[in-house]
């Protein structure tokens, strides 16, 4: 059993662009496009725009990619952002935290650990920093925790035996499913979780919007932070106009500049 504090992202995916098939568009169509990104995100997001208005061509105003992205962003154009894919690897957070990612369910989809086929008998867990930083109620939490660990190792065991006498002709993977199913019960919303996040930038840019703010929960705020810094880098011109700051507590947050795009 291990305790954590930090959460981890894996970027597993991303968007390209078919430079050829976007190339033969541009020749059946009798025309060109000038820009200067190679990021595939960046580049499919400004051709979802261009599509929208044939903007190509003699018709180009703007001719640089953060030109382009910007407008769109200063205009809340935030539909054509949903073209803009990444698929995100999160380990080291908690089901508490969980919880409130997945009501971020527009634009993204979410595949989560199952407690009812993993054993949770090495499971680690995820102290709030509140409590890790006073010695008196990171021991009251850290024995709860040790506490309800153990119940479910002890559960786990007995109900697996309970169901084998009950149903012997069962395969031990559904036996173990029946006995894990009913002893996560008693396992605390610190839990350690792992997910894969697939979501759009719009989506992406919602979620470091609102749960980046002093006012959200400090576990999902700092994965928010980590998430912005992890997205400037991934595509600056998608989300460059985000700010990390510090909070009043000492903790990092981020201020949005556009609140909704």
């Amino acid at each position: 059993m291990r305790i954590l504090s930090e959460p981890e992202i894996y970027i597993v995916g991303r968007q390209s662009i078919n430079d050829a098939e976007v190339q033969r568009f541009l020749t059946d169509h009798e025309t060109s496009w000038q820009t200067d990104s190679e990021i595939g995100s960046e580049l499919v997001v400004e051709l979802a725009g261009r599509v929208c208005y044939l903007s190509f061509g003699d018709k180009q105003f703007r001719k640089t990619n953060k030109d382009y992205v910007g407008n769109l962003i200063n205009q809340g154009h935030g539909s054509v952002l949903e073209h803009a894919v990444w698929d995100l690897l999160i380990t080291g957070v908690s089901r508490s935290l969980t919880h409130e990612l997945v009501r971020h369910r527009a634009g993204t989809g979410i595949s989560q650990l199952s407690q009812r086929y993993v054993d949770e008998s090495t499971a680690d867990f995820i102290e709030p920093a509140v409590i890790a930083g006073d010695p008196e109620t990171h021991t009251i939490w850290l024995h709860a925790v040790e506490a309800s660990h153990q119940a479910y190792i002890s559960l786990v065991e007995k109900l697996a035996s309970r169901v084998q006498q009950q149903f012997p002709d069962l395969p031990r993977t559904q036996r173990m499913k029946m006995a894990r199913e009913a002893a996560r019960s008693v396992l605390p919303n610190a839990t350690e979780t792992k997910l894969l996040f697939s979501a759009n930038a719009r989506a992406l840019r919602w979620i470091i919007t609102l749960r980046g703010t002093d006012g959200a929960e400090p576990e999902i705020r700092k994965l928010a932070v980590k998430l912005c810094r992890l997205m400037q880098r991934e595509a600056p011109h998608l989300f460059d106009d985000f700010e990390i700051v510090r909070l009043n507590d000492g903790t990092e947050g981020v201020h949005a500049t556009h609140y909704k795009v």
